[in-house]
């Protein structure tokens, strides 16, 4: 599975399309800013100079598997006492988990104000080479609930692909993997998509929509494409606000529980910051967590969503029998099911010490996970024992425990910072799901496909993220 046609282009040319590609990026807003200053330099997004194979029946496997995640997911948020079970336990060994679950516990006991919810997900695959097998399969990395990044630049690259591959007929190098191979992708529009009905739904024409920011990312070119089709498409104006400004500035109607920031009702806190300890330094952001949830306002996601986000969670679904209690379909649970990768407790119960034992004898067979999004967390193979012995049990049962995914060999050529890098990649990909439920009747008011994120990474790379500098954005070609 290797693009070797496009290796074959000549430096010359490569440096040439290399231009054409940051040119291309810059023009068409697939960009990046330095930092968060306004005067800070823009430049080209990381992007990969062509797309990267990917076999098609495992890709319509993926579109296949999302509208079902998307509904197993909605019902496991609203499973009071699967939350109570799974995450209360990790509130002793989970600081951040404990603060998110208080939250969760404080609303259900007041009444739950809002009871439209909205999930704009992404599952995260990559494709599996099983020992003596000819054939790769995709296995699931997580389940995001939060802030599902880069819709908007995914669907960007996929149109640079698409005007770089005609740009080769004027080089040196036929490839026989063809334009029509790149699958539409359409998130850029679907997500702000979800956004606009959920407002409706809300049903005030003068609210706006709050999106919930780091400071750092005040000016993500990925939001501000959200922010500029709300406007322009649905014309619907977004607030952006972090949790620090949201406490300062926001309140409740006493009567409705309407939030209101600058005088402004807010119909939904859409989050693209709140899943890490970092994003709530203080008490001041817990409580404006806590403002938000308590309001009317739709929350994407609720804390309910998140909480069932946790790796935890991912772990415990690959039990036998738990599928069977939220998806009926005996069908979809064996295709589910099929994708999981091996996942293991690594708490006090004999099947997490046994998990305990396979990693300290065979580490570089498994990644350990703990309940946290945004990349850079996980241990990986060799650094697994160490972790192990320098951790109570206490501290060790937060984590889970993964087989390590094996992907085949891909070869790719990138570019970051207007440097070329060439060699063996590995490629991540994500399908984005649109969902709104209406717990008032049970009501599935949209379960849909978002549209694609290809993130694609040296192959020496663990980590994956494209804002922590470890991936590209890429492209799915098809075959």
């Amino acid at each position: 599975m290797t693009n070797v046609e496009y290796l074959e282009i000549s430096p010359t040319n490569l440096t040439i399309l290399k231009e054409q590609a940051i040119d291309w990026a810059l023009s068409h807003g697939l960009v990046i800013r330095t930092n968060s200053n306004l005067s800070s330099t823009t430049v080209h997004a990381p992007i990969s100079l062509f797309p990267s194979p990917f076999p098609k029946k495992e890709f319509e496997f993926a579109l296949e598997l999302q509208p079902i995640f998307n509904l197993l997911f909605h019902k496991l948020s609203r499973d009071h006492e699967f939350i109570e079970k799974i995450i209360g336990k990790l509130t002793d060994v989970d600081d951040f988990l404990e603060k998110l679950y208080n939250i969760y516990i404080t609303v259900r006991k007041e009444g739950v104000t809002q009871q439209i919810s909205l999930g704009l997900h992404r599952s995260d695959y990559i494709l599996h080479l099983a020992p003596n097998s000819t054939e790769a399969h995709i296995q699931q990395v997580e389940f995001n609930t939060i802030s599902s990044s880069f819709s908007s630049l995914s669907a960007l690259t996929s149109e640079l692909h698409k005007y770089l591959l005609e740009s080769l007929k004027y080089f040196d190098v036929s490839p026989t993997l063809k334009i029509d191979a790149l699958p539409a992708n359409e998130a850029m529009i679907n997500l702000p998509k979800g956004i606009a009905k959920a407002h409706q739904l809300y049903g005030s024409e003068s609210a706006v929509v709050l999106m919930v920011v780091q400071p750092a990312e005040r000016n993500a070119f990925d939001q501000r494409w959200i922010e500029y089709i709300l406007m322009n498409k649905h014309k619907i104006h977004l607030m952006r606000k972090t949790l620090l400004e949201i406490q300062r500035d926001g309140e409740l109607d006493k009567d409705t529980k309407a939030l209101i920031i600058d005088n402004k009702e807010i119909s939904v806190a859409y989050f693209r910051s709140g899943y890490s300890p970092k994003d709530h330094p203080t008490g001041k952001e817990w409580n404006a967590r806590l403002l938000i949830e308590r309001s009317k306002a739709i929350k994407c996601p609720t804390v309910a969503y998140q909480l069932v986000g946790a790796k935890k969670v991912q772990q415990v679904l690959a039990v036998p029998g738990v599928l069977e209690r939220y998806i009926s379909n005996p069908s979809d649970v064996t295709k589910l099911r099929s994708c999981f990768a091996g996942l293991y407790p690594l708490d006090s119960s004999p099947e997490g010490e046994a998990a305990a034992k396979l990693a300290l004898e065979y580490p570089e067979r498994f990644v350990m996970k703990p309940q946290r999004e945004g990349g850079g967390n996980n241990i990986y193979t060799k650094d697994i024992p160490q972790a192990l012995r320098r951790m109570t049990l206490l501290e060790r049962s937060s984590y889970i425990l993964m087989d390590l995914i094996q992907p085949p060999k891909m070869s790719n050529i990138v570019v970051r910072e207007g440097e070329v890098i060439q060699g063996e990649m590995i490629s991540e990909l994500g399908i984005y799901g649109v969902f709104i439920g209406d717990n008032r009747d049970e009501g599935v008011v949209i379960n849909e496909l978002g549209g694609h994120l290809l993130r694609t990474k040296g192959r020496e790379t663990n980590e994956g993220g494209v804002a922590t500098g470890y991936s590209v954005i890429d492209s799915p070609l098809l075959i």
